[in-house]
């Protein structure tokens, strides 16, 4: 149904349908823009406020309208709305625990011509920290769409980080579960479960087909939910497995390879891991994005290579 658009536009065309019903559907830009933003604007001008350039101020306004019986949405750019607005989050949001939406464009390197100030790579690991906080990854259109879903009946502060750019829609229209994730392959007795997830679960799968070709069949996991993980559903899919390799564009530290660690901690599995994910470093270049991770190891053909590497070491 949205794979016409990327997943921001899917997200605002959604919205856009749910707020010309319900008045009180309010979204902030923090100055802002999207194809899709302008009939949101022009058709609907008491339900849209441009705070401009004002994380700070943003998240405690939107604090005020969700306190006021308002549904808030929260348009930023993902690394600008997490790192300069935390403290307002964390008071105005998690401890008053209000029912307001971050809506964050641009995770990882999406931004990959614009330097590290426009690198969200910290994000997953800081949101997650945030007591009542709820976050979410999609990977596509349609589930970026089917997060609107959430905002009518939403008891407390969630973050949706969103990537840019045009993705292969796998998920339904509907397809939002209360799972917090989807097997998007599995072969018969796997040996590995990829976990990934947002723009990343495109390259797990395709590493997951390289691997094909090498004989070793493995298990795509798409993890859209990333806080709260539902850790006894999760543990079912992983146990099918011999290993577990996570697949983000994220800094180690925090992300989803620390989310599956914890999760095989605390239900006590058995099952070697491996993190592929950004080094605990900055990124001081610019250019395209798959050149970014091919210098950086996350191109699909060098992530089969250490899949293989780290399955040898146990056979």
């Amino acid at each position: 149904m949205y794979s016409k658009f990327d997943m921001r536009d899917a997200f605002i065309t959604a919205l856009y349908d749910l707020a010309i019903n319900d008045p009180n559907v309010i979204i902030l830009s923090n100055d802002f823009g999207a194809p899709a933003l302008d009939r949101f604007r022009n058709d609907l001008p008491k339900q849209f406020i441009n705070a401009a350039i004002s994380e700070q101020n943003i998240i405690s306004t939107a604090a005020g309208l969700a306190k006021g019986g308002k549904k808030v949405v929260v348009y930023s750019i993902a690394t600008f709305i997490t790192l300069r607005a935390l403290e307002q989050i964390k008071i105005d949001l998690c401890v008053m625990n209000l029912p307001v939406t971050i809506l964050a464009v641009g995770t990882g390197y999406a931004y990959s011509t614009d330097g590290p100030t426009h690198h969200a790579t910290e994000d997953i690991a800081v949101m997650r920290v945030l007591s009542n906080m709820r976050i979410y990854s999609p990977s596509d259109a349609n589930m970026s769409a089917a997060l609107v879903g959430t905002i009518s009946n939403l008891s407390g502060p969630q973050y949706i980080r969103l990537d840019r750019g045009k993705y292969p829609t796998k998920h339904l229209a509907s397809n939002l579960t209360s799972d917090g994730f989807a097997v998007w392959s599995e072969s018969q007795n796997p040996s590995v479960a990829l976990v990934s997830t947002g723009s990343m679960s495109h390259r797990a799968l395709a590493v997951s087909e390289a691997l094909s070709s090498m004989g070793i069949a493995s298990l795509v996991i798409d993890l859209y939910q990333l806080k709260p993980v539902k850790p006894e559903l999760l543990s079912l899919a992983l146990r099918k497995c011999k290993a577990v390799v996570t697949v983000e564009e994220h800094t180690q530290n925090g992300g989803i390879g620390s989310i599956v660690a914890e999760l095989i901690a605390d239900q006590n599995l058995l099952i070697p891991l491996k993190r592929i994910a950004i080094k605990d470093e900055h990124l001081y270049a610019y250019g395209v994005r798959d050149k970014l991770h091919l210098d950086r190891g996350l191109d699909a053909q060098t992530i089969s290579g250490v899949v293989q590497n780290f399955l040898d070491y146990f056979n």
